[in-house]
């Protein structure tokens, strides 16, 4: 069995970094998997369902702001990734990670470049990552509706940027991160 495993909010200024991890069937095939990115918000929300359904198991992980800030987006990133994966009950042979590294796991994993257009396992968690965030964004725009985070996600929009400059930051804002670390250094 072959993990897919992938992540969603690395550039995002506001709220955490969100991974996933999804296993098929080893023959599994699911039309319109691809990045998530180049997918609607729809489609994606389609898919996920059927990918929830489909899934021998599948699970979400996160890395606050708090610790993206202490530790730099790739670390968090990572430790997102290794928090889905330790939610699997059936160990995986393989993990397939996109991108260029992996986290640490206690079972082999392979980082694949552009894996999320050729790996469906890691097309699907880049889809049910993307998925949660999104949602989680939405959620959190209620709370803090003068930032319209349900339109930006949360990534360094001008409209974001000058929200942050008129009311300054949330505890979910990335403080490390160049857009909201000169606000703060001012």
């Amino acid at each position: 069995m072959i993990a897919g495993v992938d992540e969603v909010g690395r550039g995002c200024i506001f709220g955490p970094v969100i991974a996933s991890v999804v296993m098929f069937e080893k023959d599994y095939s699911l039309p319109g998997l691809t990045d998530s990115k180049k997918l609607t918000a729809r489609t994606r929300e389609i898919l996920a369902k059927q990918i929830k359904n489909d899934a021998l198991q599948w699970a979400i992980g996160r890395a606050e702001p708090s610790e993206i800030d202490h530790i730099n987006i790739l670390q968090a990133s990572l430790l997102a990734m290794q928090r889905a994966c330790l939610q699997l009950t059936e160990i995986p042979e393989m993990a397939l990670v996109d991108g260029t590294f992996c986290p640490e796991l206690p079972f082999p994993c392979k980082a694949v470049i552009q894996g999320d257009l050729s790996v469906p396992q890691i097309s699907a968690a880049s889809i049910l990552a993307k998925v949660a965030r999104d949602d989680e964004m939405v959620f959190a725009d209620d709370l803090f509706p003068q930032y319209a985070l349900h339109k930006h996600k949360g990534y360094p929009t001008r409209q974001h940027i000058q929200a942050i400059q008129q009311y300054g930051i949330t505890e979910f804002h990335r403080k490390s991160f160049a857009p909201v670390k000169k606000l703060l250094d001012k």
